[in-house]
């Protein structure tokens, strides 16, 4: 009995809270986050006592949003300000979603009074038309004025205006053209390509690799980037990755001999003491102990080496100006080496990681080119890295 007196006090308790919290939100004017709470407590056990709060609540909430919004209405249909008319719109949708949200918890009782509570709903389908159209047009009339500018934000405001007009109007008149046109001319174009300034030839698979920028995942919204030109494309930025130098040691083989010496055990001998007799057990006899012996090898080890080392930097320019805005130094190193080994004695006296080594032979050294090459990887890496670090904006 007591858990349920305790129950019935905590609910008591949340819903008179419940009740205080709205009350408050009507004070501050928040009709709209009041008519949220009322609605969702009355959304279970509407008829219940215990909830009559929220249906007078409910209904005053109700009453001053609407009446409100007519007032606004009102003052902006007289003030005639083409800059009202989203405002206008999205007014109307507000009165109408509003009673929407209502609507499929009524009827709810007045129980003292014996009456249903009074919400007044008014159609507004006409007005949410009327002034949706009238908003329409003047987003298109005004994204086309700003279509005409040369100023690439200009087009991408009248895109979004655009877009907004296709949410609330889908397949009015052109716009889904436009705002084809508004992204091309609001789209920064980056025209991305290398320069070799080195005395080496540059490998033509390291070049496309690198310049694969469909593996970056560069593009957004207002920028695309193209690793060649296309015709109709008046490009706004150049990304230059200029190789300035590369360099390639020569082949090396360095020689390395050394000894390597253990201890094994070779079966069991008798322990002797200090003058040479067999030690015995208790029983008499020879006391049997490891034997050990040390064996030795001796390595050759060889070991191929060739670096490649290239140094590059990546140059942001504004193709307009024909300035350069940023610069970012690019380096990579590649290694080629390879060891192997030969031997004479017990490789048993031989490190257990080591004896792979024993099993290689000499390998041809790689060419330049391929060097070049091999340093694609990491090269890509920190390009890829600098760029999505440092985009245009």
């Amino acid at each position: 009995m007591q858990k349920i007196t305790l129950l019935v006090s905590i609910l008591l308790l949340a819903l008179s809270c419940g009740v205080k919290t709205t009350q408050s939100l009507i004070s501050d004017g928040n009709y709209d986050a009041a008519i949220n709470r009322a609605v969702e407590a009355l959304k279970t056990n509407k008829d219940s006592k215990g909830k009559q709060d929220y249906v007078y609540l409910l209904e005053e909430a109700f009453a001053k949003a609407k009446d409100r919004d007519l007032r606004n209405l009102e003052m902006m249909q007289k003030e005639k300000n083409p800059a009202n008319l989203e405002l206008i719109y999205n007014t109307y949708v507000q009165l109408n979603n509003r009673q929407e949200k209502i609507r499929p918890i009524l009827p709810i009782r007045l129980l003292k009074q014996g009456k249903d509570a009074q919400f007044v709903f008014d159609n507004y389908s006409d007005q949410i038309v009327s002034s949706k159209n009238a908003l329409s047009k003047f987003l298109y009339e005004n994204a086309q004025v700003l279509l005409k500018s040369s100023n690439k934000l200009d087009a991408r405001k009248a895109y979004d205006d655009l877009g907004y007009i296709e949410s609330i109007n889908p397949n009015y008149k052109n716009v889904k053209k436009l705002m084809g046109d508004a992204q091309f001319k609001g789209t920064d174009f980056v025209n991305v390509y290398a320069v070799n300034e080195t005395n080496i030839i540059i490998p033509k698979q390291l070049q496309n690799d690198l310049l694969d920028l469909s593996t970056y995942g560069l593009n957004d919204k207002w920028t695309i980037y193209h690793n060649a030109r296309q015709k109709n494309v008046n490009y706004d930025y150049g990304l230059i990755l200029n190789f300035r130098e590369i360099f390639i040691s020569p082949e090396q083989i360095k020689e390395k001999e050394f000894i390597k010496e253990k201890e094994i055990k070779d079966g069991v001998k008798t322990l002797l003491d200090s003058k040479g007799k067999p030690v015995k057990d208790s029983l008499g006899r020879p006391i049997k102990v490891d034997n050990f012996k040390k064996i030795k090898i001796r390595i050759f080890e060889f070991r191929q080496f060739k670096a490649c080392q290239v140094t590059a930097k990546v140059d942001y320019v504004d193709l307009k100006s024909n300035q350069l805005l940023q610069s970012f130094p690019l380096a990579s190193e590649y290694v080629f080496e390879n060891v192997y080994a030969t031997y004479r004695g017990d490789r048993n006296a031989c490190d257990e990681n080591y004896l792979g080594y024993f099993n290689k032979r000499a390998v041809p050294f790689p060419n330049n080119e391929q060097m070049v090459f091999d340093t694609g990887e990491d090269l890509k890496a920190k390009f890829k890295n600098i760029i999505v670090r440092n985009r245009f904006k």
